[in-house]
């Protein structure tokens, strides 16, 4: 864990007992493992590093192009390529153990039972918590994406949970009611919520008429899902009892402070760390002067102020 205290312990939060010298973490698949952006970034002045979705096994993720810039944003099909969960174990995480970080794995996998072999293989010294990234199709529910059945993602988190004492649970907002989905997963024992992940899209090569993407289909992210991912957070904010970590298209310390505002207790950067890898710490040192501006003591003081009196599930009930 983080044992200096920066910014005089004002940014400091607790997600579910996760403490993080600052609320800012990075966003899986935008990060590496981390280890990619030490030339840039000082790891020990972010909250947590949240590495790369990783699975059982390696995969060699999609075929064809895999990314594509689009307004305010961009799509991505990676296809969760990464080394698998014995390399990031074996190789990875001793060098990330050099850094006073805490560290957040995402995991996919294709079945309930999957997740709950993988969290068994991470449940060793270092790896702090894992977020359950639901991206993958479900297998045996005939192709239904975890994250838009509310049953089927809490039979995951339900998984985990029985074997991690820390797990996070990452929405997708390709769904009818996001306050339905974090209802199913708040009640299934997730320690938090970390939303959103990326909305469905393509993009159309109007030379070729064809799909730009060798997927077809990709996850839009970046300022231009900001608003969605802004409502969504104020939404569940309402209704749910553990903490909520918001992302999408957060850019600037403004961005940040929109999402402590309707009541997340951490944020996490993403597609920004591609175009400014110091964003992270950038971000911290805005959230602070702007507490300085609007006396706030501490970061802590101001989530939620947004959300209408009385509304905010943040109370002596809440999970942290």
């Amino acid at each position: 864990m983080v044992s200096a205290k920066l910014y005089d312990g004002r940014l400091a939060v607790d997600i579910a007992g996760l403490k993080m010298q600052t609320p800012v973490t990075t966003a899986s698949g935008t990060f590496g493992f981390g280890l990619e952006f030490t030339d840039f970034l000082d790891l020990e002045k972010v909250g947590a590093v949240c590495v790369k979705g990783t699975t059982l096994l390696p995969r060699e993720g999609n075929k064809g192009q895999r990314a594509v810039e689009t307004p305010s944003g961009m799509l991505n099909c990676v296809g969760l390529e990464n080394p698998g969960s014995d390399y990031f174990l074996n190789e990875t995480l001793p060098k990330l153990h050099k850094y006073d970080v805490p560290v957040i794995v995402n995991i996919a996998a294709s079945s309930p039972e999957e997740y709950g072999e993988l969290a068994h293989k991470l449940d060793v010294d270092g790896v702090d918590a894992v977020e359950i990234n639901i991206s993958c199709p479900n297998v045996k529910q005939g192709g239904i994406a975890f994250g838009t059945c509310p049953d089927s993602a809490a039979a995951v988190v339900e998984q985990v949970k029985n074997i991690l004492p820390n797990c996070y649970y990452q929405t997708s907002p390709n769904v009818t009611s996001i306050t339905e989905m974090a209802l199913a997963v708040e009640n299934a024992g997730t320690d938090a919520i970390s939303l959103i992940n990326t909305l469905i899209g393509m993009k159309i090569d109007i030379e070729r008429q064809r799909p730009v993407l060798g997927n077809i289909t990709g996850g839009l992210s970046g300022p231009a899902v900001r608003p969605v991912a802004v409502r969504m957070c104020y939404e569940v904010a309402q209704k749910v009892h553990v903490p909520i970590i918001g992302m999408g298209g957060i850019e600037t310390a403004k961005d940040a402070v929109e999402f402590f505002l309707c009541g997340a207790s951490a944020i996490a950067v993403g597609t920004a760390n591609f175009r400014n890898p110091c964003i992270a710490e950038t971000i911290s040192h805005g959230i602070l002067d702007y507490m300085n501006r609007h006396g706030y003591n501490k970061l802590t003081d101001m989530i939620g102020a947004a959300l209408p009196e009385g509304s905010f599930a943040l109370r002596s009930d809440r999970k942290e």
